[in-house]
């Protein structure tokens, strides 16, 4: 990367086009100044997202990104007025200006400069705890405060996962009745202390009334069923309609799962207000209510998005984190994994899912500090215990029988089911997206919540398995049917003698498992269908639990099917040295485990986190294998029909500047073939280093919506000096005219170490070196675009510089690599559009 200067005065030329994006990272960027501006109007947008001038990017309204401290208390907008009358000239950035080196919304931060910054910050207290006693107290809180950071986010996570799994209960049961004997009761808790239920019948009890009791004193008849019926559908549509009405209303950016979102913010975009305190106090709430409304969803992804809101939130009380956005993604890391862990009761799953899924940047102390703060969450989580057994999650089961190896045949099936079912969930998912996006539909959530959810609670209520909360039926299909079980899934018929103890043997199914077969059947097709409608729509809505539901259906079914093929037919050469008459051979279960994990998979295309997940949610190490092979299976058989998963399809619907780093860059293309400007396009925009008045460097803004400027020794060498960032042009003209005496429209700008020869009674220069990055990164110009990429995904880079001999030609930004990339796909690049 060579880097020229020249000490020439050349006369300004006119300003030509290209598509920017964002800063290039600086190896020293002594020019870079921290601080933030309160309210800063910009009429660009990184990487040519947005080009709408005269936007305001009031950040003021935003509460994911606190103010800095000595910010500009009044909201400024660029202007060029003011003349100075002295005749001086001062380098007035020898002290921090606020708002200089921070970024606008939707923009992407500079990886490189950030973490430039916290080593120098960081430099500097170690430099100073040898000083005093007070400043080594100092550096001491400092380096504890990252740990300090996770134990809250543990804490918070933790309780807040608590509190939705108590209310989401409590309500789940409130459709179908309530507890006299204290309405805050749910079913299970109500028929506890009760003196009058048995044990058959032990969600029976006449504390809980359902509504048609309380309505019309009575639960037999047609007429009491249509009015549980109403009531049913009545509670579902109000807790649909208050979810979706106050993510509308409140926080719009509550709605979804968050996972696409928060997966592009760990990548570096900027979305202010995605994690902020409104939108994790509506996402709690709403979260609950869409729960409860009995809609194909579930909790555990949107529980990742409000882990991370808690995350953000807690980094304001540090300013090691607070001011550093690099250092602030790595807590968020940090939260995904509590967020996981809370979820599903697996802390070492939920540190693998941010190392695998969700992290763009995971260094090894990231990876301790997550591991503790998920930590954290699951022991707060188990001290509150939601669900009154001990356990972190509803479905928790224990097997205890090993499987065989001609089981793997089997559980290759379900795994071929998972990634047949991942693709087309996928595919048909973003169509209908899609088409949300692109039509009327769009325009009115609240309609659609509320079709979707009457569908679903008209169609949900005859049906008991439906009736049911998704993780109540997924601990049903998971469990392993004992003596004393009275589910229908357990209605076999007992022919051996039950003194003798020990593991149940294989029975021939009762008229009880046929009626739950075709039941199940029924829940498999609804939940295929409705899940394509739900998920996406204006409420919190995660995609785990009806993912794992179609798969653990599937895994039942096919479970006891082989379970009585095993029992009728044990002398088969397939059973017959393994499965002998009246032994525990199959336990369908574990099938059902082995399906939704396939089914898992194949939707989000997870490997190791799934299989430690399971693994954590049965606690048994004798079944790592067959969820390996299922996994496996399914994210092959899944890839071979779309390479994308569902959260990097929704990245991609919604045009996030996000750079896949599994996918590989095959192509040979060079940096020539992508940058800007092109053959027949106008020259590229520069500055020059000496030469440009303030008036110049007025006009170059107000006639272009470009993010950043290269500045060159001159235009006729165009030998590259540096980069400079709009923003901080605006903000460090606007200050200089407040504070540097004599500053007018035919000021000097230059970008030298000195001030250039002027003649005498010239109005005084203006000095911007230290906003410059004296180090944007180059490439020349054949270099080969895979290595562009490379750096681009490994470095974090917004943009970079194309020389060729060290004459700057053109520029290449992150939205043109997207665009290539997707050009490259056969895709339409027109669709990197951020929307």
């Amino acid at each position: 990367m060579a880097m020229w200067q020249e000490r020439r005065r050349e006369e300004p030329s006119h300003p030509i086009t290209f598509s920017y994006a964002l800063t290039g990272g600086a190896m020293d960027n002594r020019g870079f100044q921290q601080g933030s501006l309160n309210s800063f109007r910009s009429s660009s947008s990184d990487e040519d997202l947005m080009d709408i001038p005269g936007t305001a990017m009031d950040f003021s309204m935003r509460d994911d990104v606190p103010p800095l401290d000595g910010e500009i208390e009044e909201d400024k907008s660029y202007n060029g007025g003011g003349i100075g009358s002295s005749n001086r000239m001062m380098d007035f950035l020898e002290e921090p200006i606020p708002g200089v080196g921070t970024y606008d919304d939707f923009n992407t931060i500079d990886w490189v400069r950030e973490k430039s910054r916290d080593r120098d910050r960081h430099r500097e207290i170690t430099n100073k705890s040898k000083e005093s006693t007070w400043a080594l107290i100092h550096s001491v809180s400092d380096a504890f405060s990252g740990w300090l950071l996770m134990l809250l986010i543990g804490l918070l996570s933790g309780s807040l996962a608590g509190l939705i799994d108590i209310s989401a209960h409590w309500m789940t049961d409130l459709k179908e009745g309530i507890c006299t004997e204290g309405f805050w009761f749910n079913h299970e808790h109500c028929c506890w202390n009760s003196e009058h239920v048995t044990f058959e019948d032990r969600d029976k009890c006449p504390e809980w009334n359902s509504w048609s009791q309380l309505i019309i004193s009575t639960d037999e008849g047609a007429f009491a069923y249509i009015v549980n019926y109403f009531m049913y559908v009545l509670w579902a549509l109000l807790f649909a309609f208050l979810a979706v009405s106050l993510v509308k209303v409140f926080a719009p950016y509550a709605c979804g799962s968050g996972i696409p979102e928060i997966k592009t913010i760990l990548s570096g975009f900027i979305i202010r207000g995605y994690l902020g305190k409104w939108t994790l106090i509506i996402k709690t709430i709403t979260l609950v209510l869409a729960v409860s409304s009995g809609l194909s969803l579930g909790k555990e992804g949107p529980l990742v998005h409000v882990a991370c809101c808690c995350g953000n939130i807690l980094c304001h009380c540090f300013n090691k984190y607070r001011k550093n956005e690099a250092k602030r993604r790595e807590v968020l890391s940090a939260a995904a994994a509590a967020g996981v862990s809370v979820a599903f009761g697996a802390p070492i799953g939920g540190v693998l899912f941010s190392l695998e899924e969700v992290s763009y940047y995971f260094p090894l102390k990231t990876l301790w500090r997550s591991f503790f703060a998920a930590l954290v969450a699951a022991f707060t989580l188990r001290s509150i215990n939601p669900f009154g057994n001990s356990r972190l999650v509803l479905f928790y089961v224990e097997f205890h029988t090993p499987w065989h190896l001609f089981e793997l045949v089997p559980f290759i099936l379900l795994g071929i089911f998972g990634g047949l079912w991942g693709a087309l969930f996928i595919r048909t998912n973003i169509a209908w997206c899609r088409k949300r996006k692109t039509t009327q539909l769009g325009k009115y959530p609240v309609i659609e919540v509320l079709v979707v959810t009457a569908i679903t609670a008209i169609l949900a209520f005859p049906n008991e398995y439906t009736r049911m909360s998704t993780s109540e039926l997924i601990s049903e299909l998971f469990n392993d049917c004992g003596l004393l079980d009275s589910s229908k899934l357990c209605d076999y018929e007992n022919r051996f003698n039950t003194s003798k103890g020990g593991e149940l043997p294989d029975r021939p199914a009762g008229v009880g498992v046929y009626s739950a077969m075709w039941q199940l059947a029924l829940t498999l097709i609804l939940k295929i269908v409705i899940t394509i409608f739900t998920f996406g729509m204006k409420i919190p809505s995660g995609l785990f639990i009806p993912s794992m539901a179609v798969g653990a259906i599937a895994g039942r079914l096919l479970g006891v099917g082989m379970e009585q093929l095993a029992y009728y037919h044990h002398d088969w050469a397939i059973f017959n040295s393994w499965c002998s008459q009246g032994a525990d051979c199959i336990t369908p279960g574990l099938y059902a485990m082995v399906g939704a994990a396939a089914c898992l998979g194949g939707v989000t295309r997870m490997t190791v986190s799934l299989v430690v997940i399971m693994f954590e949610l049965t606690g048994g190490l004798e079944y790592i294998v067959p969820l390996m092979a299922a996994a496996m299976t399914s994210k092959w058989v899944a890839d071979a029909l779309g390479r994308e998963g569902i959260y990097d399809a929704h990245i991609r619907l919604n045009g996030y500047p996000f750079l896949e780093a599994k996918e590989e860059f095959a192509h040979k293309t060079l940096a020539m073939d992508v940058m800007k400007p092109r053959r027949n396009d106008p020259l590229l925009t520069v500055l020059t280093q000496d030469s440009m008045t303030v008036e110049d460097v007025e006009t170059v803004i107000s006639e272009t919506t470009y993010s950043g400027f290269p500045v060159v020794v001159s235009r006729e060498s165009q030998r590259l000096v540096g980069f400079v960032l709009r923003r901080d042009l605006i903000i460090s003209i606007e200050n200089a005219r407040k504070k540097q005496d004599g500053v007018v429209s035919t000021s000097i700008i230059y970008f030298t170490e000195h001030s250039p020869p002027m003649p005498p009674y010239t109005p005084p220069t203006l000095k911007l070196r230290n906003i410059l990055d004296l180090s944007p990164f180059t490439v020349t110009d054949l270099t080969p675009m895979e290595i562009v990429v490379d750096i681009f995904r490994k470095l974090g880079l917004r943009q970079c510089l194309v020389t060729h001999n060290g004459r700057l030609l053109g520029i290449i930004t992150k939205k043109d690599v997207l665009k290539h990339i997707a050009q490259m796909a056969n895709q339409d690049p027109d669709s990197i559009l951020f929307n």
